[in-house]
């Protein structure tokens, strides 16, 4: 990796003390750990897999897994007691997820379509393919194969608004079980999903070019919500305190958040398009990209703490240079709105608003 894209999580503290007040900085929850995005490679397929939920066809063999999940707030948390990992292809139709989850005991009761499901132990998918924190996709799914699509305007965090009626037209998936669902008495393995995401479907919000070309990359995370149970008259349910409450799930993810809260699109890690054969072109979000966005995100975050608390909006004093070749940021003020954009000799620019909404032209 190179050095410049480590420094922003330097700047960090720098960037939280020159603007605010340290205690002013708990009002908006910001990520604890260093930004640091893993990749996941999306190889091209000329042979579409068969969604029946076990991805055992041999095109799948040239999709790399992802790193196995960790916990939500980074890897200074124990790790995850079950393994999870995922991966990933394409064609020219749709967007192929396969999913691998180790559990010793399957669960599941929900059967209605959008029901929550991350009540129960699930599987999700988010997916935000111009990377601006807006216009994103969310899909979850039980080991009864109960899916709920949904489709968010920006994040909850900056008043985003959850489409729950969304539904992903033509949306396949499937779920396969090694083992007995809802059956305490014995130990099971686990399950595996299959879904094929129709590029016709993610075309109404991508704000891009679709099917992607090779080297195209998205915003991209997984999560896997995990309960604690226990065994009551010969079935699962969760455990629960004192006061009748139930003990809080896990969360495991592909990339931590810093944070228990997946709503922070910023901080999902990248899906990278290839095809074999192709040339790809100059890599869309590089680390130089990726800086960028790291050093305006904690302008971002201070800002949202000053309107928390009823501040204006301020620029930095001593403001940071991302990467080379980048300007420090310049900040547009007003009161209760801010723009804070950084701009490469190239022509390059990178944007943050007070929505949180990055923005990158070229």
């Amino acid at each position: 990796m190179p050095d410049f894209l480590c420094q922003p999580s330097a700047a960090r503290g720098a960037l939280l003390a020159l603007l605010v007040p340290v205690s002013l900085c708990v009002a908006f929850p910001v990520p604890e750990t260093p930004f640091n995005p893993p990749t996941c490679l999306c190889p091209y397929t000329p042979q579409a897999p068969v969604v029946d939920g076990t991805p055992d066809e041999p095109c799948w063999e040239i999709a790399p897994w992802t790193t196995d999940f960790v916990d939500i707030r980074g890897g200074q948390w124990p790790a995850p007691a079950h393994r999870t990992r995922a991966r990933l292809l394409w064609d020219e139709e749709a967007l192929y997820v396969a999913a691998e989850l180790v559990e010793p005991g399957l669960w599941g009761t929900f059967t209605t379509h959008d029901a929550i499901i991350y009540h129960e132990h699930d599987f999700e998918v988010f997916l935000d393919p111009d990377g601006d924190t807006h216009d994103y996709y969310e899909l979850e799914i039980n080991a009864l194969g109960t899916v709920w699509d949904l489709f968010l305007t920006r994040p909850y965090r900056d008043d985003g608004t959850a489409l729950n009626g969304w539904e992903l037209a033509g949306l396949r998936s499937a779920v396969a079980l090694t083992g007995t669902l809802n059956r305490p008495e014995d130990v099971d393995q686990g399950w595996t999903v299959e879904m094929a995401l129709p590029w016709a479907a993610l075309r109404e919000a991508a704000h891009r070019e679709l099917p992607p070309r090779p080297g195209d990359a998205w915003r991209l995370n997984f999560s896997r919500v995990e309960w604690q149970l226990e065994v009551v008259d010969g079935a699962y349910t969760k455990q629960r305190d004192a006061q009748g409450k139930a003990l809080p799930e896990e969360n495991w993810v592909w990339a931590p958040q810093g944070l228990v809260a997946m709503h922070y699109p910023e901080r999902w890690g990248l899906l990278r398009f290839t095809r074999p054969g192709v040339d790809a072109p100059a890599s869309d979000w590089g680390p130089d990209e990726l800086a960028v966005q790291d050093v305006l995100m904690q302008l971002y975050y201070v800002q949202r703490n000053r309107m928390e608390e009823g501040l204006p909006c301020a620029a930095p004093a001593d403001p940071v240079v991302p990467a080379p070749g980048w300007s420090p940021p310049r900040v547009e003020l007003l009161e209760r709105r801010f723009v804070a954009t950084c701009d490469h000799m190239d022509g390059r620019s990178m944007s943050v608003d007070e929505t949180g909404r990055l923005r990158r032209s070229r």
